[in-house]
C-alpha cells in the first residue's frame, strides 16, 4: 500500500487521523541456549583453565592463522579440528571485552583487547611487519584435559589493530563483526565523460516518496537503483504527475518521453533482488549485510541469526523505506532501518547478527537474578531517567523538499511537498503535570512508512520512556557469563524495592573469563 499518491485519498499511511487501537507484537524474545555443564566447571575449584585462541593475521607476506593459548593445551589429535595443532602458550590474559546496547539508538560495536607476551622483544615482528586490522579473532574457553572439541567459543570478531604496552606486552584491539560492515554500501559510479562520472549509483530499498533520481547523460537513463525493482510508482515534473515515461523496472531506472522542464522526482518500490520486493526492516537488513558494501567483508546467512531475523520479521511488519543516492556507510543505512524501530543491529558474542529491540522491561524473565547470583555489595544504580511526557516520531518521509510549487494541484497535496516529515506522538498529561514537562519535545525521524506504524512505534516508546528508569550495574558469578544483549531477566534483590523481583533488560556484558565472573548493566 503506497502512502504518499496525491491524486486520490490517502491511504493509512496518509493524511487521515489515526482511529484505530494500537495493536503491538511482542518483540523476538532473547534466550540463551542454557549450558549447565560449562556453567558448573566455571565454579570448579579444580578446573584448569586454558583459552585457545585463534587469530587472523597478515604475516610474512601471506594470510595465515596464528594458534596461541593462555595456560597450558597439548597439541590438538588427527581428529580434532583442527588437526595436529600446537597452541603456543604465549597469551598473558584471555580475551577481554564489553558488548553493550545503546539508548542512543545508535549501533554500539562491543570493544576490548587480548595480551601476549613481548619480553625481550620477542614479538616484535608482530607489531612493526603484520597486519592485524580487519582480521578474525576467536576465542574458546575450556579445561587443560579437555579435548578440543569440548571447548566453547567465548568470542567471534574481529582485529582492530595492535599496539605495545608497559610489561613487555603486545594488546590486540578486538572490535565485533560490525566492523565488517564499516564500508560504503556501493562505490560503483557512473564513469564516462561526463558531469556524473564520479557518481555512485542510487539504491532504494522498500517504498521511498517523491526522490530525485540520478541522471546519466550518456544513456539519457533516470536512474532510483542498481539492479531491479518493483516499481515506478509515478513521476512528477515540478510537482505535477506526468506519464511521459518509460520505465525499466529489470535495471531500476526510467527514461522521459518529453522535454525536461525544472525538477524531476519519482516514488519508487525498489530493490527486488533474486525477484523479491522487500520492505520490512529485518529483510531489507539481511538483504543489505549480504548483498552490499565490499565483497570480502559481506555477511552470509552463516553470519546471521536466522531464528532471530525470523521472529523480529513475524513481530514487525511495519514498511519502511530508504533511498541512498550518494555515498553512505553499510552499518549507517542498517542502523537507519532498524532504529526506526527502536531496535539495534548487535552481533553476539560468537558473531552472528542480530536485531533486538529497546523494549520496556516485561516479566517474567527467562531467568531469575538473586542475590546469591551478584557479588555481594556491587548492586549499584549508574544513571536514573526520568519519564518524558511525549514522543513524536517523523515519518513517511518526503525525499525532495520542494516548496512554493505554481502548478495545478490541491492545496491540502502541494503542502506536503514542502514538508520533509510526517508526524505522530504519543503522550502523558499525568507525566507532563507532575514533573511539569513540555509536551512539545523534539522528533526522533523514522524511516516507517504508515501512520498506523508510527502511531503505535510512539505509544510503545511512551511505554518504555514515559515512567522512569533507572540502570544498575552489579558484579556477577558465573550463571551470569551465560546472559545475552537485549535478554529480559527478574532481578530480585533485597535492596532498591527489588525484593519481590522486578523485569530487566540486559543492556551491558563485561565478561572477565579468568575470574568467571561478569559485569552486568541492566535497565529497570
Amino acid at each position: 500500500m503506497t502512502s504518499r499518491i496525491f491524486d486520490t485519498q490517502r491511504s493509512s499511511g496518509g493524511i487521515g487521523i489515526f482511529d484505530g487501537q494500537v495493536e503491538q507484537s511482542a518483540p523476538p524474545v532473547v534466550v540463551p541456549v542454557p549450558d549447565p555443564e560449562f556453567e558448573a566447571w566455571l565454579r570448579d575449584p579444580y578446573a584448569i583453565q586454558t583459552v585457545l585462541i585463534e587469530s587472523g593475521v597478515f604475516a610474512g607476506g601471506e594470510e595465515t592463522t596464528r594458534y596461541t593459548c593462555r595456560g597450558t593445551f597439548p597439541t590438538t589429535g588427527p581428529g580434532d579440528v583442527p588437526a595436529n595443532q600446537y597452541y603456543a602458550p604465549v597469551a598473558t590474559t584471555g580475551v577481554r571485552f564489553t558488548e553493550q546496547l545503546s539508548l542512543s539508538g545508535a549501533g554500539s560495536a562491543s570493544i576490548g583487547d587480548m595480551e601476549f607476551d613481548n619480553t625481550n622483544s620477542v614479538r616484535e615482528s608482530w607489531v612493526e611487519d603484520d597486519v592485524w586490522t580487519g582480521r578474525a579473532q576467536r576465542a574458546f574457553m575450556g579445561d587443560r584435559r579437555w579435548g578440543r572439541s569440548s571447548f566453547r567459543m567465548v568470542f567471534n570478531g574481529m582485529a582492530a589493530g595492535v599496539t605495545r604496552k608497559a610489561g613487555g606486552k603486545i594488546a590486540v584491539k578486538l572490535r565485533d563483526q560490525l566492523q565488517r560492515l564499516d564500508t560504503p554500501l556501493t562505490e560503483r559510479t557512473f564513469g564516462g565523460e561526463s558531469l556524473t562520472s564520479a557518481l555512485v549509483y542510487p539504491s532504494c530499498f522498500g517504498e521511498c516518496h517523491n526522490v530525485t533520481p540520478v541522471y546519466d547523460p550518456e544513456t539519457d537513463r533516470y536512474y532510483v537503483h542498481w539492479g531491479a525493482i518493483e516499481d515506478i510508482l509515478e513521476v512528477r515534473m515540478n510537482g505535477m504527475k506526468i506519464d511521459d515515461f518509460e520505465k525499466f523496472l529489470d535495471d531500476g531506472y526510467f527514461k522521459l518521453t518529453v522535454a525536461l522542464v525544472g525538477v524531476l522526482t519519482c516514488s519508487v518500490q525498489g530493490d527486488k533482488f533474486g525477484g523479491v520486493y522487500r520492505n520490512t526492516v529485518a529483510a531489507l537488513v539481511q538483504r543489505i549485510v549480504t548483498g552490499y558494501g565490499k565483497d570480502d567483508g559481506r555477511f552470509t546467512d552463516d553470519d546471521i541469526d536466522l531464528a532471530n531475523f525470523a521472529a523480529f520479521e513475524f513481530a514487525h511488519p511495519q514498511a519502511v523505506g530508504l533511498y541512498v543516492p550518494d555515498r553512505v556507510n553499510v552499518l549507517v543505512a542498517c542502523a537507519q532501518l532498524a532504529d526506526s524501530l527502536g531496535a539495534q543491529i548487535v552481533p553476539s558474542r560468537l558473531g552472528k547478527l542480530r536485531l533486538i529491540q529497546i523494549s520496556a522491561p516485561a516479566g517474567p524473565g527467562s531467568f531469575t537474578v538473586t542475590d546469591a547470583h551478584v557479588v555481594s555489595g556491587t548492586l549499584q544504580p549508574v544513571t536514573t531517567y526520568d519519564p518524558v511526557a511525549a514522543i513524536k516520531l517523523g515519518f513517511d518521509k518526503n525525499w525532495t523538499v520542494q516548496a512554493n510549487l505554481q502548478v495545478a494541484i490541491p492545496p491540502e497535496h502541494a503542502h506536503l511537498f514542502a514538508e520533509e516529515w510526517l508526524y505522530e506522538s504519543d503522550s502523558s498529561s499525568a507525566v507532563k503535570s507532575i514533573y511539569r514537562l513540555n509536551t512539545e519535545v523534539v522528533p526522533k525521524f523514522t524511516l516507517l512508512k504508515t501512520r498506523l506504524a508510527a502511531k503505535a512505534e510512539a505509544v510503545r516508546r511512551m511505554a518504555l520512556w514515559g515512567v522512569k528508569r533507572t540502570m544498575y550495574k552489579f558484579e556477577g558469578y558465573p550463571e551470569m557469563l551465560q546472559l545475552e544483549l537485549g535478554q529480559i531477566v527478574t532481578l530480585r534483590h533485597p535492596q532498591n524495592s527489588m525484593s519481590g523481583g522486578v523485569p530487566a533488560l540486559v543492556m551491558s556484558l563485561s565478561p572477565d573469563w579468568d575470574s568467571g565472573h561478569c559485569d552486568v548493566e541492566v535497565l529497570v
